[in-house]
Protein backbone atom coordinates (compact mmCIF):
# COMPACT_ATOMS: atom_id res chain seq x y z
CA UNK A 1 0.00 0.00 0.00
CA UNK A 2 1.76 3.05 -1.00
CA UNK A 3 1.06 6.65 0.38
CA UNK A 4 -1.19 7.99 -2.45
CA UNK A 5 -3.52 5.05 -1.79
CA UNK A 6 -3.54 5.85 1.73
CA UNK A 7 -4.47 9.24 1.33
CA UNK A 8 -7.13 8.43 -1.22
CA UNK A 9 -8.90 5.77 1.25
CA UNK A 10 -8.84 8.53 3.86
CA UNK A 11 -10.12 11.26 1.41
CA UNK A 12 -12.76 8.53 0.42
CA UNK A 13 -13.64 7.83 4.53
CA UNK A 14 -13.88 11.66 4.95
CA UNK A 15 -16.23 12.09 2.00
CA UNK A 16 -18.30 9.09 2.75
CA UNK A 17 -18.49 10.17 6.98
CA UNK A 18 -19.72 13.43 5.95
CA UNK A 19 -22.04 11.90 2.84
CA UNK A 20 -20.64 13.95 0.04
CA UNK A 21 -22.37 12.79 -2.93
CA UNK A 22 -25.37 10.63 -0.93
CA UNK A 23 -28.99 11.44 -1.43
CA UNK A 24 -30.73 13.01 1.84
CA UNK A 25 -32.76 9.85 2.58
CA UNK A 26 -32.68 10.94 6.14
CA UNK A 27 -34.49 14.09 5.15
CA UNK A 28 -37.31 12.10 2.85
CA UNK A 29 -40.31 10.85 4.64
CA UNK A 30 -42.79 9.72 1.78
CA UNK A 31 -45.92 8.26 2.61
CA UNK A 32 -46.32 6.30 -0.27
CA UNK A 33 -44.62 3.08 0.24
CA UNK A 34 -44.39 1.14 -3.31
CA UNK A 35 -45.40 -2.65 -2.98
CA UNK A 36 -42.53 -4.44 -3.99
CA UNK A 37 -40.33 -7.36 -2.66
CA UNK A 38 -36.38 -5.92 -1.94
CA UNK A 39 -33.76 -8.47 -0.19
CA UNK A 40 -30.46 -8.55 0.56
CA UNK A 41 -29.15 -11.70 1.59
CA UNK A 42 -26.28 -12.31 4.10
CA UNK A 43 -23.51 -12.74 1.42
CA UNK A 44 -24.34 -9.70 -0.07
CA UNK A 45 -27.06 -10.63 -2.87
CA UNK A 46 -29.90 -8.51 -3.69
CA UNK A 47 -33.12 -9.29 -4.88
CA UNK A 48 -35.70 -7.93 -6.74
CA UNK A 49 -39.33 -10.24 -6.73
CA UNK A 50 -37.55 -12.78 -5.88
CA UNK A 51 -34.84 -12.39 -8.63
CA UNK A 52 -30.79 -11.67 -8.08
CA UNK A 53 -30.30 -7.89 -9.39
CA UNK A 54 -27.28 -8.74 -11.60
CA UNK A 55 -26.09 -5.11 -12.76
CA UNK A 56 -23.49 -3.96 -10.15
CA UNK A 57 -24.42 -0.26 -11.48
CA UNK A 58 -27.80 -0.93 -10.08
CA UNK A 59 -26.94 -2.11 -6.76
CA UNK A 60 -24.78 0.80 -5.99
CA UNK A 61 -27.38 3.59 -6.95
CA UNK A 62 -29.79 1.71 -4.57
CA UNK A 63 -27.56 1.22 -1.80
CA UNK A 64 -27.20 5.52 -1.78
CA UNK A 65 -31.22 5.66 -1.36
CA UNK A 66 -31.18 2.98 1.42
CA UNK A 67 -31.84 4.33 5.43
CA UNK A 68 -32.57 2.12 8.67
CA UNK A 69 -35.40 3.54 10.68
CA UNK A 70 -35.25 3.70 14.46
CA UNK A 71 -36.92 0.49 14.71
CA UNK A 72 -34.49 -1.50 13.04
CA UNK A 73 -36.38 -1.48 9.14
CA UNK A 74 -34.29 -1.01 6.41
CA UNK A 75 -36.07 0.94 3.21
CA UNK A 76 -35.41 2.20 -0.18
CA UNK A 77 -36.18 6.19 -0.33
CA UNK A 78 -36.73 8.30 -2.87
CA UNK A 79 -38.72 12.31 -2.11
CA UNK A 80 -42.47 10.71 -3.13
CA UNK A 81 -42.11 6.86 -2.05
CA UNK A 82 -40.22 3.62 0.22
CA UNK A 83 -39.66 0.46 -0.33
CA UNK A 84 -39.41 -1.84 2.54
CA UNK A 85 -36.16 -3.72 2.20
CA UNK A 86 -35.62 -7.39 3.96
CA UNK A 87 -32.03 -7.33 5.11
CA UNK A 88 -30.43 -10.78 6.52
CA UNK A 89 -27.57 -9.95 7.93
CA UNK A 90 -26.51 -5.65 6.84
CA UNK A 91 -27.16 -4.14 3.68
CA UNK A 92 -23.52 -4.00 2.54
CA UNK A 93 -20.14 -6.33 3.16
CA UNK A 94 -17.09 -4.75 4.04
CA UNK A 95 -14.74 -6.57 1.04
CA UNK A 96 -11.69 -5.33 1.96
CA UNK A 97 -9.56 -3.66 5.35
CA UNK A 98 -6.25 -1.35 4.96
CA UNK A 99 -3.85 -0.16 8.04
CA UNK A 100 -2.97 2.57 8.30
CA UNK A 101 0.17 3.62 10.80
CA UNK A 102 -0.22 7.20 11.88
CA UNK A 103 1.84 9.35 14.97
CA UNK A 104 -1.21 9.05 16.52
CA UNK A 105 -1.88 4.70 15.92
CA UNK A 106 -3.32 2.27 13.49
CA UNK A 107 -6.37 3.53 11.32
CA UNK A 108 -8.39 1.00 9.59
CA UNK A 109 -10.28 1.55 6.52
CA UNK A 110 -12.82 -0.67 5.60
CA UNK A 111 -13.98 -0.80 1.62
CA UNK A 112 -17.81 -2.14 1.05
CA UNK A 113 -19.17 -4.17 -1.80
CA UNK A 114 -20.40 -1.28 -3.12
CA UNK A 115 -17.50 1.40 -2.59
CA UNK A 116 -17.87 2.96 0.45
CA UNK A 117 -14.98 3.32 2.35
CA UNK A 118 -15.21 4.12 6.15
CA UNK A 119 -12.78 4.29 8.99
CA UNK A 120 -13.21 2.62 11.81
CA UNK A 121 -13.77 4.83 15.14
CA UNK A 122 -15.85 6.05 17.59
CA UNK A 123 -18.76 7.15 14.92
CA UNK A 124 -17.90 4.09 12.92
CA UNK A 125 -17.42 1.21 15.53
CA UNK A 126 -17.15 -2.19 15.01
CA UNK A 127 -19.15 -4.72 16.37
CA UNK A 128 -19.08 -8.64 16.70
CA UNK A 129 -22.43 -10.27 18.12
CA UNK A 130 -21.29 -13.50 19.19
CA UNK A 131 -23.38 -17.25 18.86
CA UNK A 132 -24.02 -18.26 22.21
CA UNK A 133 -24.27 -21.71 21.00
CA UNK A 134 -21.23 -21.66 18.58
CA UNK A 135 -19.81 -18.67 19.66
CA UNK A 136 -18.97 -18.63 15.55
CA UNK A 137 -18.45 -14.54 15.49
CA UNK A 138 -20.43 -11.90 13.18
CA UNK A 139 -18.60 -9.11 12.87
CA UNK A 140 -19.77 -5.65 11.35
CA UNK A 141 -18.70 -2.47 11.40
CA UNK A 142 -21.25 0.99 10.94
CA UNK A 143 -20.75 2.83 7.36
CA UNK A 144 -23.58 5.41 7.70
CA UNK A 145 -26.88 6.45 9.62
CA UNK A 146 -27.47 2.58 11.06
CA UNK A 147 -26.45 0.56 8.21
CA UNK A 148 -23.60 -1.75 8.45
CA UNK A 149 -21.35 -3.98 6.67
CA UNK A 150 -20.77 -7.17 7.62
CA UNK A 151 -17.05 -7.87 7.52
CA UNK A 152 -16.09 -10.80 5.04
CA UNK A 153 -14.02 -13.65 6.20
CA UNK A 154 -11.09 -12.87 4.81
CA UNK A 155 -11.22 -9.37 6.01
CA UNK A 156 -11.85 -10.54 9.90
CA UNK A 157 -9.08 -12.54 9.66
CA UNK A 158 -6.94 -9.79 8.95
CA UNK A 159 -8.33 -8.17 11.90
CA UNK A 160 -7.29 -11.07 14.16
CA UNK A 161 -4.24 -10.88 12.84
CA UNK A 162 -4.06 -7.29 13.63
CA UNK A 163 -5.52 -7.79 17.24
CA UNK A 164 -3.73 -7.37 20.53
CA UNK A 165 -5.02 -8.10 23.70
CA UNK A 166 -6.13 -4.99 26.18
CA UNK A 167 -7.94 -5.79 29.67
CA UNK A 168 -8.29 -9.94 28.53
CA UNK A 169 -10.06 -9.37 25.70
CA UNK A 170 -8.54 -9.33 22.41
CA UNK A 171 -9.32 -6.57 19.68
CA UNK A 172 -8.13 -4.14 17.36
CA UNK A 173 -7.68 -0.43 17.78
CA UNK A 174 -8.50 2.34 14.91
CA UNK A 175 -8.44 6.05 15.58
CA UNK A 176 -7.60 5.83 19.48
CA UNK A 177 -10.47 3.38 19.68
CA UNK A 178 -10.48 -0.37 20.86
CA UNK A 179 -13.05 -2.65 19.30
CA UNK A 180 -12.85 -6.36 20.72
CA UNK A 181 -13.40 -9.08 18.44
CA UNK A 182 -15.04 -11.61 20.81
CA UNK A 183 -16.63 -11.86 23.76
CA UNK A 184 -14.93 -11.47 26.95
CA UNK A 185 -13.34 -14.03 28.54
CA UNK A 186 -13.56 -16.50 25.74
CA UNK A 187 -10.24 -17.59 24.55
CA UNK A 188 -9.06 -20.27 22.49
CA UNK A 189 -7.15 -23.04 24.17
CA UNK A 190 -4.47 -25.24 22.20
Amino acid sequence: MTLMDIENLMKAAKANTQGQGLPPVENWNPEHCANMSMKILRDGTWLHEGKPIRRHSLIKLFSTILRKDETGVTWLVTPVEKVRVEVEAAPFIATEVTRSLGSSGPSLYFTTNVGDVVCADADHPIRVETNPKTLEPAPFVLVRGRLEAMLSRPVFYQLVNWAEEQNEQLGVISQQCFFALGPTGVHQVD
